[in-house]
């Protein structure tokens, strides 16, 4: 283990730990869930795991206090209350409201303390919502996830164009990229202080970044078993190197 890693602190924040209705796709998330914890435990990071679902926001925002970065992952559809959408639309899952008010308040602060965070899959539409954005509630076009198959094969491989001046471009050392998706929602208005960071080949948003604050999100699951080996990685080690900039520019203000 790199010891230069083990003071820092991982809050891993999922949506819930039980869907009993929904076996199948529980297991696929629990696999993809479990992976950010390992792969952060492996690079020296003290993890703490937690439901969004499971508490109340107020007690999410306070297990999470001393994190010194975030990972928000993936899971169902975020709410339409919480952009301006409606119900009844084409693929719509099961909601967790108070999973997204939970994450949304994550954001909120992680923003205005100047927090590292990353966003995967609906983690990166968390972010967009929290901000002021909106989404386009369902695509189903066969590139950004497998359509009519069983949930262990729903991942899509596709390729990603990365904006060359992006800090997620830095981070992966490269503009082109393999990713493995499985979204059927999208980003649509961008929110406060977020630009693309990368695009899919039908032009579609599949990573975004704030102007000034260290958050960043990825459309795609860099924790998935078939993802290129190093993407997820690197992006934790990019958290850890804003993390470790952030507390020697706070050091140097004291």
């Amino acid at each position: 283990m790199n010891q230069e890693f083990t003071s820092r602190m991982l809050a891993v924040v999922e949506v819930t730990t039980a869907r009993p209705d929904r076996p199948a796709y529980h297991a696929k998330v629990q696999v993809l869930n479990a992976r950010v914890v390992t792969e952060a435990e492996t690079a020296g990071w003290t993890v703490t795991r937690v439901a969004a679902a499971d508490v109340t926001p107020a007690t999410l925002l306070h297990l999470t206090a001393d994190a010194d970065a975030l990972v928000i992952v993936g899971g169902e559809d975020v709410a339409p209350r919480f952009y301006g959408g409606t119900t009844g639309y084409e693929g719509e899952t099961a909601h967790f409201a108070a999973a997204d008010e939970g994450q949304i308040a994550l954001v909120q602060r992680a923003l205005a303390l100047g927090t590292p965070l990353l966003g995967i899959c609906r983690g990166l539409q968390v972010i967009n919502v929290a901000l002021g954005g909106n989404l386009v509630q369902h695509i189903d076009d066969g590139i950004h996830k497998n359509i009519g198959v069983p949930i262990d094969q729903i991942l899509s491989t596709h390729d990603v164009t990365l904006s060359s001046d992006s800090t997620l471009a830095t981070s992966l050392g490269r503009a082109d990229i393999s990713v493995q998706s499985a979204h059927h929602q999208i980003v649509d208005r961008l929110g406060a202080g977020l630009v693309a960071a990368a695009h899919a080949s039908d032009g579609l948003i599949e990573a975004l970044e704030h102007e000034t604050a260290p958050i960043t999100g990825v459309q795609w699951h860099p924790e998935a078993p078939d993802a290129p080996a190093d993407q997820l990685a690197l992006l934790l080690a990019s958290l850890a190197a804003q993390h470790d900039a952030r507390s020697l520019a706070e050091s140097l203000a004291a």
